[in-house]
């Protein structure tokens, strides 16, 4: 036998992270980047006791709250584009439980996390304890199963011997192009303080690599013998395209092959706004220009994307008998709607099929078209952010950060209007620095993940801004990291963008012929007198520099304040809830609506939605 070296669970795990590495651009770093915690009676006495001895090599941030603590990481892991992960961890009971919404948001957006959460003792011996969900017919059962189905690795510890075999299995998820996703670990109380004779080569240092899957050669000949015959051809990029480190890759094809590129959401930022063969973000938040030419184009390439419903239009985005191709390291993601799938790594994909499509072309008519399309949606877009074109409006609030901040600044936003705008409005300066979180849709991203990507951005990046935008009802979910980022020193600027409640769930419940009810303050009927809340002093008390705006101009002079402060600083400005919002680019959305209603709106409502599913697709 080997040499070995006895250690607890917890010190093991915490030895075996310290000596997992990639190389990033030439330079080796630990994978992990350290963690977020909050220590109670379920971590602390063993896991606590393993992470203070390399506090200084393995990062430890104290969160406010464990879910935000699980956005900060998600935002943390995409700023790495999925190379470098943090872990978080909970006590047992409602810490980990608050974990599960932060776990959902990582599996729909396929980004690594790793939970190491405290678990009920394993020997039962002092059952029932504090914070246990006791399940009278099955003893095994507790709070911990519940992330079965928000993880892509899940496992619960029950033996020493058993992290030798799970540890390098959940990386090994988490690093996965196709798998990608939260690992979590239950950690049974007595189990963490259990040693265990570990081999020593266990924790040798080891340097990982990505895998990049090549696409199978007749994959790659059917797509290319494909796109040949298009005469008006489209590339959807989506977030799989700098995930893959793909974006010059993606960029070469389409100029060589002449083929108008489309955004995704998750793929805001693939190409710079001024790209001629750039047409817009794609589908229900997206931009006319985009959703013409996915309309009216005979064979679509799909490039790391995961065709969510937003940027299908509910499916109805394209033509019926328009061909797809999914070019996806994930199988179950290629072959969606009857695509014809190539599996495998974008970059490589792109390559491959380049070289089999040489001396392809799009017809230059084609190409113009998009561009007049393009171009007709970029003064569409001047005209709407313009100050003065309607009461303040997030869109207005968006084109006077685009216009003053750097092209390096990385944007943040999450759920309700504000993803939509940001999709829509924004023109992008520099690739790769747009997190529009909408595969989960998650109010409270916005400020939690913020602060997840400048610890990243900080990192590399340290002269550059995070900038974050934030509506109300989202701040008042979730607003602790403001005071994370402060007590941490990762400054964040967070304009927060006040209409008065969940205006866009209001619009929408006006679109569907409702009144209005339960979402902008002034219409709860069990609200006697509305009143607003002070953002900024509230800000304030969390140590931010904060300051209130009342237009653009002021949110122009405030801003550029902002980017000179050393300190996060918060701006508030409030906006109209009915009359700022972007009103074109958007594509038909599927939605349930009352068939039966006494309201007569409702019911021509619902008649006009059903009669938008006559382009809708049906696939599988």
């Amino acid at each position: 036998m080997g040499d070995t070296i006895r250690l607890t669970v917890a010190q093991a795990i915490v030895r075996w992270l310290m000596n997992q590495f990639i190389e990033i651009d030439g330079q080796e770093l630990r994978i992990c980047g350290g963690g977020f915690g909050i220590f109670g009676h379920g971590n602390v006495p063993c896991l606590g006791e393993a992470l203070y001895p390399v506090h200084k090599e393995l990062p430890l941030y104290r969160g406010q709250n464990e879910q935000s603590m699980g956005f900060a990481a998600a935002a943390y892991a995409k700023y790495h584009l999925r190379r470098r992960f943090m872990f978080c961890t909970a006590s047992a009971g409602p810490g980990t439980a608050n974990l599960l919404t932060a776990a959902a948001l990582a599996h729909a957006n396929r980004l690594p996390l790793l939970m190491l959460c405290g678990d009920t003792f394993l020997t039962r011996l002092p059952d029932p304890v504090l914070q246990q969900l006791e399940h009278f017919g099955n003893p095994t059962l507790g709070v911990n199963d519940a992330f079965r189905a928000v993880s892509r690795y899940w496992d619960r510890i029950t033996h020493p011997a058993q992290v030798l075999q799970s540890l390098p299995a959940a990386l090994a998820t988490m690093l996965d192009p196709a798998d990608c996703g939260p690992a979590f670990l239950g950690l049974p109380q007595d189990v963490q303080g259990w040693a265990y004779d570990y081999p020593v080569s266990f924790f040798a240092r080891r340097l990982h690599r990505i895998r990049r899957q090549s696409p199978d050669i007749a994959e790659v000949a059917d797509a290319a013998a494909l796109l040949r015959g298009a005469q008006r051809p489209l590339i959807v990029a989506g977030g799989g395209v700098q995930y893959s480190g793909a974006v010059a890759e993606l960029t070469a094809f389409a100029e060589a092959h002449a083929i108008p590129v489309v955004e995704t959401i998750a793929g805001r930022a693939n190409l710079l706004a001024d790209h001629p063969l750039n047409i817009g973000p794609i589908g229900v938040t997206g931009s006319d220009s985009a959703n013409a030419i996915a309309g009216a184009a005979d064979v679509v390439l799909a490039v790391g994307t995961r065709l969510q419903d937003f940027t299908t239009g509910s499916w109805t985005v394209f033509a019926k008998d328009a061909r797809l191709i999914g070019l996806n390291a994930g199988r179950h993601d290629a072959a969606k709607h009857l695509s014809l799938p190539v599996v495998g790594d974008a970059r490589l994909g792109l390559l491959a099929l380049g070289q089999a499509l040489s001396g392809y072309r799009a017809p230059p008519g084609w190409v113009m078209k998009a561009q007049d399309e393009r171009h007709a949606w970029d003064a569409y877009v001047a005209e709407n952010v313009r100050p003065g074109n309607r009461p303040n409006s997030y869109a207005q609030a968006i084109g006077v950060v685009n216009a003053l901040c750097h092209p390096r600044d990385r944007i943040v936003t999450a759920a309700g209007g504000l993803p939509a705008e940001v999709t829509a409005n924004w023109r992008t300066l520099g690739i790769g620095t747009v997190d529009v979180e909408f595969g989960f849709s998650c109010m409270g991203y916005e400020i939690a993940g913020g602060w997840g990507a400048r610890i990243a951005q900080s990192e590399q990046e340290p002269d550059r801004d995070t900038i974050v935008f934030v509506g109300d009802g989202s701040y008042l979910l979730m607003n602790s990291d403001l005071y994370s980022s402060v007590l941490t020193g990762k400054k964040l600027i967070v304009l927060v963008l006040d209409n008065g409640g969940f205006a866009v769930i209001n619009k929408l419940q006006n679109n569907t012929g409702q009144e209005s009810f339960n979402n902008l303050i002034r219409d709860c009927p069990t609200v006697s007198q509305p009143f607003a809340v002070d953002f900024e002093a509230h800000a304030r008390a969390m140590g931010a520099v904060a300051e209130t705006v009342t237009n653009p101009a002021e949110l122009a002079e405030a801003f550029q304040r902002a980017k000179a402060s050393e300190r996060t600083h918060v701006i508030v400005m409030q906006v109209d809830p009915y009359e700022g919002w972007t009103t074109q680019g958007h594509a038909w959305w599927e939605i349930g609506t009352a068939q039966v209603s006494e309201n007569a709106g409702v019911r021509a409502k619902h008649a006009e939605v059903e009669a938008g599913r006559a382009g809708q697709r049906r696939g599988i």
